[in-house]
């Protein structure tokens, strides 16, 4: 069922937004070399908590983060550990949730840390501007396979493969609601979007096929082929004639 939001429902999505926002703007910097991803959790944790709101992710299904980091060859859900220290070269993808009375915004980024070899640092620019490829056909009346086909157009045609198994989602009242929004599809097909609706769009692509493996841990998604991946995701809410991104801070590229 598609969920409409109210623009009460939509500022205190906005709040939230903005703290995920500033999460990024507070952990870019800290990845650095020799940092652990348990202590990037840890930061975001104090930064999310001292905005008045919760992080979405910590025991959600039992997930022991406050947000999900994954480096390199992890596509999502990398469980942030004191064990699993950033180094030169890496490429971390930081997935963050904040929750403001009651009301979710997600979003993800992918960081570099120290200097990135070339093909690393094109991964992440498209990833990024494959986001911006299918953000920009949203209006309502649109179909959301429209934004589904921009994405995978824009990256298939940089050579890269989108994994089939994980998609980006409604967001609200709850993280994940419908409708489910891939990142390949057929222009033409799918919801029709309309006024209200939250989304949260997240290209997740990868450098080699896109086929993954779930770690023991029951969580960490891998690529199989063992290539870089990246992902790049922002909160959304449809307005009368387009959208509007509530998980970017001002002056953020």
């Amino acid at each position: 069922m598609i969920i409409i939001k109210s623009k009460r429902e939509i500022d205190l999505m906005r709040v939230a937004g903005q703290v995920v926002a500033l999460v990024f703007k507070e952990l870019e910097p800290l990845c650095r070399p020799g940092v652990s991803t348990e202590y990037l959790s840890e930061k975001a944790e104090e930064i999310i908590r001292a905005h008045d709101c919760l992080p979405t992710f910590k025991g959600y299904y039992g997930f022991p983060g406050a947000v999900c980091i994954s480096l390199n060859d992890t596509l999502v859900h990398g469980i942030p550990s004191k064990h699993i220290i950033l180094k030169e070269g890496d490429i971390v993808s930081i997935d963050v949730g904040a929750t403001y009375k009651g009301y979710v915004a997600d979003a993800c980024r992918t960081f570099g840390v120290g200097e990135i070899k070339d093909n690393a640092r094109r991964l992440v620019e498209v990833t990024k501007q494959s986001f911006f490829e299918g953000v920009k056909l949203v209006k309502p009346g649109v179909h959301l396979g429209d934004v589904s086909h921009a994405i995978q157009a824009y990256c298939e045609a940089h050579g890269y493969s989108l994994p089939r198994d994980y998609t980006g989602h409604g967001v609200g009242a709850h993280l994940h609601e419908d409708p489910s929004i891939p990142n390949y599809g057929k222009a033409g097909t799918g919801p029709i979007l309309q006024e209200g609706m939250g989304l949260a769009i997240e290209p997740m692509v990868a450098e080699g096929r896109h086929q993954t493996r779930v770690l023991p841990d029951e969580w960490t998604v891998k690529m199989r082929d063992g290539k870089l991946s990246a992902h790049y995701e922002n909160t959304i809410v449809v307005t009368s004639d387009g959208y509007e991104i509530l998980t970017m801070y001002e002056g953020e590229e």
